[in-house]
């Protein structure tokens, strides 16, 4: 028998539940095109695009702890990869993509509740590769990473 068949919702305790609501609330958005991946789907990441900045907001639930009980350093090098890969990908041209390359990340302060606001902007962008810059901030407005990234242009299949 699989264990997912043994485990009730009974069983579960609050932020447990709160964690596969969210997660299943990630897979309606995906299936009805509203996010792209099922990484920003299930992190019920948001962007923004002005023009030159791009804005990913998650919010830090149980899904994203680590075991000291704040933002996993992984979670937090995805949102900003995401970050960076989407604006890299909203400025390549209709025929290419943007793969990462390169992250260089240095965290600065950890992440405990509420959200987090994601930010990517362009430094170089050439015609085979673009260099991003980025960073994370807490809801009360502190940096938290700082990141930069390569991202080689591809052919889109």
């Amino acid at each position: 028998m699989n264990t997912i068949n043994q485990l009730s919702i009974d069983q579960l305790n609050d932020d447990e539940k709160n964690i596969i609501e969210q997660v299943l609330k990630g897979f309606e958005s995906k299936r009805q095109g509203l996010t792209t991946s099922y990484v920003s789907a299930m992190y019920a990441m948001e962007h923004q695009f002005d023009g030159e900045i791009l804005n990913i907001s998650m919010p830090v639930t149980p899904i994203v702890y680590n075991s000291l009980g704040m933002m996993h350093g992984g979670i937090t090098a995805t949102a900003i990869d995401t970050a960076m890969g989407v604006l890299a990908n909203k400025i390549s041209p209709p025929d290419k993509a943007a793969v990462t390359n390169q992250l260089n990340l240095h965290y600065t302060a950890p992440i405990h509740t509420g959200s987090i606001q994601a930010f990517a902007k362009v430094i170089h962008h050439g015609s085979k590769s673009m260099v991003i810059e980025g960073w994370v901030e807490t809801a009360e407005g502190k940096r938290a990473a700082h990141a930069t990234g390569s991202f080689f242009i591809i052919d889109r299949k």
